[in-house]
């Protein structure tokens, strides 16, 4: 089997060639380099309705209406409105029998003459699939690498003709269409953290599967959604706002869970330079969790975030199981305070050595990158039941040599105790309550918001199994390959 990627070129005259697709291009911020190949190849003319770029913007706003910012989603989608529109009314009722029409958009900021500003872009197409049928949208966000202007036009041109060719021949197939938007490029010269599949042609796809998708083929380290399913781009909704974050694995999400994010919360909305209401609070699953048994288990995912859902968290997936990575990755989207909420054993794991070997530093290095931004971490007690005692901050065992250094960091207020806990789910531990669902032990209830409960019993998630009073029911938690299972909506039971 031939498993060659088609060049550009290719791409870009398959188009062409095809009698079925007309429609036009509009380019805003980096030349008309998308529509450029088309011109090239040949045989455009069976293609190109109209091409355009409205740079002043003026004539832009008189065009596509006024906007705040000229390189949003808004601006994308107006675009995108505007010219889908006028193709049909103009060229429907002549040619409506044979052709599929679309319009391709993007408005991009690449790099200034002085290298100062962010290099991005929003770029999408709203297309008919087939003559006559209802219309379908894909919508994506990219960050251009590149550190010349021109480089970063070829390589939007690029993907530009990837997200159509993956439209047209791909749409029935969008796992192929994810993989294929990097074809003759690298993940060094463009990254993509945000895709949307919506209309007729992508009914049953589930967009946080996609957004997981980015983060594992390695287009993005990090795809945000929010409790509704939505997805969202990380640079709009974490620009300028405080951020506080807290990770873990959620195989459920349990009392504790939800205690220590409030708890974080209250210390949080507290510190002198964060306004309360600004506060974008997340939940953050690393793609090493999701993988920790091998491959990644489509439907456990889904089960984590629905549960994430029922309790109304925006969830984070991160290729970034470092901490310092994750807080330069905030760093990268805000100046605000940005707080870190983890239970006491995460945070001995912290301390240990083996983790930084990859570092010339060290873990010096490690924790000067981490806190460097005045990054604070918000820390849960552990419960030993034999015991009754609790780890704290104030009695955390770490290693001899590290100690002055840990002493220095709590000392300074970088690390904090959350003393305002609810001592009565510290008996709660989340493998222990996974164990219970499965075996059809009905106190895992009393373990989990209410919320969470109703749709782990309803959607059977995690292994879930009644109670020995009603009739047993197992659930399959054997880990299955994402590209093994079909790529279907949320509202379908998994």
């Amino acid at each position: 089997m031939n498993t060659e990627r088609p060049t550009t070129e290719r791409k870009a005259l398959a188009i062409n060639l095809d009698p079925r697709r007309y429609g036009s291009f509009a380019e805003i911020g980096a030349g008309q380099e998308v529509v450029r190949w088309f011109f090239r190849v040949g045989a455009a003319a069976g293609t190109i309705a109209k091409s355009m770029s409205a740079y002043d913007m003026s004539v832009s706003d008189a065009i596509y209406g006024e906007c705040e910012r000229y390189v949003c989603r808004k601006r994308l989608e107006d675009m995108l409105e505007h010219e889908h529109s006028l193709n049909l009314q103009r060229l429907r009722e002549s040619r409506g029998d044979t052709t599929s029409f679309f319009a391709f958009a993007d408005t991009v900021s690449a790099r200034n003459f002085h290298g100062t500003n962010e290099c991005h872009g929003w770029i999408g197409i709203r297309f008919q699939a087939h003559p006559r049928d209802q219309d379908s949208q894909i919508i994506m966000h990219v960050r251009m690498l590149d550190t010349e202007n021109a480089l970063q036009q070829e390589a939007l041109g690029i993907v530009g003709v990837n997200l159509l060719y993956g439209a047209f021949f791909l749409n029935h197939e969008p796992d192929q269409l994810v993989e294929s938007l990097l074809d003759n490029l690298s993940t060094r010269r463009i990254e993509i953290d945000m895709i949307e599949f919506s209309g007729i042609a992508f009914r049953h796809v589930d967009n946080r599967v996609m957004s997981l998708r980015l983060v594992q083929l390695g287009l993005s380290n990090a795809a945000m959604f929010s409790a509704d399913g939505e997805v969202l781009q990380p640079s709009e909704v974490l620009y300028k706002k405080p951020i506080l974050v807290e990770r873990g694995s959620f195989r459920p999400l349990t009392h504790v869970n939800v205690d220590m994010l409030r708890a974080a919360q209250e210390r949080f909305h507290a510190e002198a330079d964060v306004e309360a209401d600004e506060v974008v609070s997340l939940a953050e699953i690393t793609m090493r969790n999701l993988q920790a048994n091998g491959d990644i288990d489509l439907r456990d995912f889904l089960a984590r975030v629905d549960v994430l859902a029922a309790s109304g968290m925006t969830v984070l997936i991160s290729n970034y199981f470092e901490y310092y990575r994750l807080a330069a990755y905030l760093a990268r989207h805000t100046k605000k305070k940005i707080g870190i909420t983890m239970g006491a054993a995460s945070l001995c794991e912290l301390f240990d050595e083996k983790y930084y070997t990859t570092l010339d530093g060290g873990i010096l290095e490690s924790f000067g990158r981490l806190f460097k931004n005045d990054l604070k971490l918000y820390i849960y007690p552990l419960l030993n039941r034999d015991t009754g005692e609790l780890t704290t901050v104030d009695n955390l065992e770490v290693a001899p040599e590290l100690r002055k250094l840990y002493r220095y960091l709590v000392d300074k207020g970088c690390i904090e105790q959350l003393d305002n806990h609810n001592p009565a789910h510290l008996g709660t531990f989340s493998r222990e309550v996974l164990r219970l669902i499965q075996t059809g032990d009905d106190s895992w209830r009393e373990h989990v918001p209410a919320g969470v409960a109703a749709v782990i019993e309803e959607r059977a998630f995690f292994g879930y199994r009644r109670s020995a009073k009603g009739t047993q029911t197992k659930v399959s938690t054997l880990p299955v390959p994402l590209n093994a299972i079909p790529i279907m909506s949320s509202s379908v039971p998994v």
